[in-house]
Order: C-alpha cells, then sequence, then structure tokens
C-alpha cells in the first residue's frame, strides 16, 4: 500500500455498495487516515464500538431503554433492585438530524465488528437501502494491509 492514500476507491466502493467491512492492519493507523478522506468528501463520521452494543436495530433506530451498571447498590423504591432503566433517543436518527445542508451523509464506522452475528450483520449491510443517507464501515478483522469488500461478502467468509 502506498504511504499516502487517496481513499478515492474506499469511497466509491461506499457510495456503490452502502456497507463495507474492512480489514485493518493490527499495529492501526491506517483506519484514521481513511476517515480523515471520508470526512473531506462530505461526509460525517459517527465511530462506535460493536462491544455493548445490545439489540443493534433498536440502538440505532428506535427509542431503548438502558440500565447503567448498579455497581453493587440496590435501590431503595419497590421496583426492581436492578437499578432504574434511561430511555435514550435513537442514536442514528438524531445524528442525521444534525447533519450539516450540504453533508453527503453519515459514515457509521463499527470497530471490534468481528464479535457481531450473521443477523446484526445482515442489518447493518441492509440499513443503507432503509435510510439512503447512511453508510456503514464494519471492522471484520486484522490483516496485513488495509483492505475493503462488501458488507454480504464477509458474511459468507466468516460463516
Amino acid at each position: 500500500m502506498a504511504l499516502i492514500t487517496t481513499g478515492k476507491g474506499l469511497i466509491r466502493d461506499l457510495e456503490k455498495y452502502g456497507a463495507l467491512g474492512v480489514y485493518v492492519p493490527l499495529e492501526g493507523g491506517f483506519e484514521g487516515r481513511y476517515r480523515r478522506r471520508i470526512r473531506a468528501n462530505g461526509y460525517a463520521t459517527l465511530n462506535i464500538t460493536a462491544r455493548g452494543l445490545g439489540d443493534v436495530a433498536a440502538y440505532l433506530t428506535r427509542i431503548h431503554g438502558v440500565r447503567p451498571p448498579h455497581l453493587g447498590k440496590k435501590s431503595t423504591g419497590s421496583g426492581a433492585a436492578v437499578g432504574a432503566v434511561y430511555y435514550v433517543p435513537p442514536i442514528l436518527s438524531y445524528q442525521i438530524e444534525q447533519l450539516p445542508p450540504k453533508s453527503k451523509g453519515l459514515v457509521l464506522w463499527i470497530i471490534e465488528g468481528h464479535i457481531l452475528s450473521d443477523q446484526e450483520i445482515e442489518y447493518l449491510a441492509a440499513l443503507p437501502s432503509m435510510e439512503p443517507k447512511v453508510k456503514v464501515i464494519i471492522e471484520r478483522g486484522g490483516d496485513r494491509s488495509f483492505r475493503w469488500t462488501p458488507l454480504e461478502k464477509t458474511l459468507a467468509v466468516a460463516s
């Protein structure tokens, strides 16, 4: 791979397929360069981790309840001793509403994507067709060089 990359191939494939699975060198550094190229091309980016994501569809597109860790403390009310449920707005819908007017869209970059199930990957691969302003990049594993492939093809390799 060249030391200086333009990222045009990644952006072209991202716009063509909508969802990509990327394989990054384990020492890191390359993904930051590509994120910078994506932002320079008019996309906003949202970086999240797959760990602790829970129900992906609810977390990204619907209002959902979360419970913070109780850390050994019990609630004093008559309800469950696991703590109160706090309702959080859908993170993806909120980010889309806040996009600048001239933005091309939102790129959802998910790290540690190797822990996601096939069903979650299928949902994320279909997400750009349901929400046209959203593109998805999931880090599916490590490799010696930075490479990408359509997200649907990573399912066949992973199973």
